[in-house]
């Protein structure tokens, strides 16, 4: 059974894409920019964007009953590999040992000109007796 998961703000619902869905004891987030509640790319450039790409995932990871511990796998996309150590260091800030699967992809374009990062993950979700 697909169960959506929503999050308030939810920027992608006019578009008709799910911040994530959840699938037994397994959730799939949808790719999480660097925007603010307004919907807007945040100013500051990459480091500012990856900081608030990885708050976003984490309130969709929470939204689905899970959090950034028990991400198992991450697609980052990036408009450019010179952000890679700034990816690093913003990885080393936000997950923790084991860290998850990643994949690091520079792509041509994201949804607007002005993202930098997206990051989508794959998560195992909280259950009771486990975190």
């Amino acid at each position: 059974m697909l169960q959506r998961v929503i999050t308030q703000p939810d920027p992608y619902e006019p578009y008709l894409l799910s911040q994530g869905i959840r699938v037994g004891e397994l959730l799939f987030i949808s790719g999480q920019a660097g925007y603010a509640d307004d919907g807007k790319i945040v100013q500051g450039g990459f480091r500012a964007q990856g900081e608030q790409a990885f708050a976003n995932l984490r309130r969709a990871l929470e939204a689905g009953g899970s959090s950034l511990q028990n991400v198992i796998k991450v697609t980052i996309f990036l408009t450019g590999m010179t952000h890679f150590k700034e990816v690093v260091d913003l990885r080393r800030t936000f997950f923790s040992a084991p860290y998850p699967a990643d994949s690091i992809v520079e792509v041509k374009a994201l949804y607007t000109p002005e993202a930098m990062i997206e990051i989508e993950a794959i998560a195992a979700v909280a259950t009771a007796g486990r975190p």
